[in-house]
């Protein structure tokens, strides 16, 4: 989101290691408009794995829609990647590390209700053709056209939408897109429905484009949830783990993370709850303000010599 700037300074100070740090893509990493890392933040990154840090990428993107913005970084394969708000985690190399599944009859009845509110997609981390499926392929490109055609390859149109959620072949998430006033829309009628206590709703909302992104994913899955269950597979503690992104999909992230870093371009309602938390804050995107975060953590890094531990996929 993007917001006029006023401070650009890290606020806040760090008393305990950081062990782990978990970072949102868009809005956070990558700059405005852009799908290249900066060269700061690049630096960052490495020095943040060669100061034993253990660096997650943790976006809404799917899989197969995020590992290729990293290329060339020099990251290290065991990288992981917390996608789709959650539910999936593999390594930068594609070693599945974590997934979970929306139960086909409940994507079956949330597909009906959200149908009237905007484009529906369905995600089922799979590879080639069919990982999206979707009805209306120009509904969809009219609202997010530069996504479908970065994952024109990956994308069915099926009709009715109901089609490709067959049992036992279940997929990860459902997402709604819309303007923000259909987005709250439909979140409010999912909420008042049947389905409430069937999925987690995560909400992205993009008030420039008024564009609004509403995922459904299993009871209990965010971006949070996943970044817990990652810092019980590497032995971290919640207080040695950072977690930086600039919108409501990273909330989950703050509330766990014993260092949650709130992005200076975040929505101003966003940038108020951190203040009442006591969330820090970086500059923006623009900014650098993934660099400046990480390297104001490497600096309490002791040695800086052994490098990140790997991390086991399985």
């Amino acid at each position: 989101m993007r917001q006029r700037q006023t401070h650009s300074r890290y606020t806040g100070t760090m008393h305990t290691l950081v062990r782990l740090v978990a970072i949102d893509m868009d809005g956070t990493l990558l700059p405005t408009l852009s799908t290249q890392v900066s060269p700061r933040n690049a630096r960052a990154l490495r020095a943040a794995q060669k100061a034993g840090i253990t660096v997650a990428i943790a976006t809404g993107r799917r899989a197969a829609y995020t590992a290729p913005l990293l290329e060339g970084l020099r990251l290290r394969a065991d990288t992981p990647l917390i996608t789709s708000n959650g539910a999936v985690t593999r390594t930068l190399n594609g070693d599945l590390m974590d997934r979970c599944h929306l139960p086909s009859p409940v994507a079956r009845g949330v597909c009906g209700l959200l149908r009237p509110y905007g484009c529906v997609v369905f995600t089922f981390d799979r590879p080639g053709r069919g990982d999206l499926a979707l009805e209306n392929l120009e509904q969809a490109h009219g609202r997010i056209a530069l996504w479908i055609e970065a994952n024109r390859n990956a994308i069915e149109v099926v009709k009715p939408l109901e089609d490709a959620l067959v049992d036992g072949e279940d997929p990860i998430q459902a997402m709604a897109t819309g303007s923000i006033g259909k987005m709250r829309a439909a979140e409010a009628a999912l909420k008042a429905s049947a389905w409430a206590g069937a999925c987690e709703l995560v909400r992205t909302e993009y008030p420039a484009r008024d564009l609004s992104i509403l995922d459904l994913l299993p009871p209990g899955v965010t971006k949070g949830w996943a970044l817990q269950r990652l810092a019980a597979r590497c032995g971290i503690d919640q207080r040695e783990t950072m977690a930086i992104g600039d919108n409501w999909n990273d909330v989950g992230m703050f509330e766990w993370a014993g260092q949650p870093v709130v992005m200076a371009n975040a929505a101003l309602e966003l940038r108020a709850m951190a203040k009442t938390n006591g969330w820090k804050q970086a500059p923006s995107n623009d900014e650098d303000g993934v660099a400046v975060a990480l390297e104001a953590a490497i600096k309490k890094c002791p040695g800086k010599l052994s490098g990140a531990p790997a991390v086991a996929a399985g």
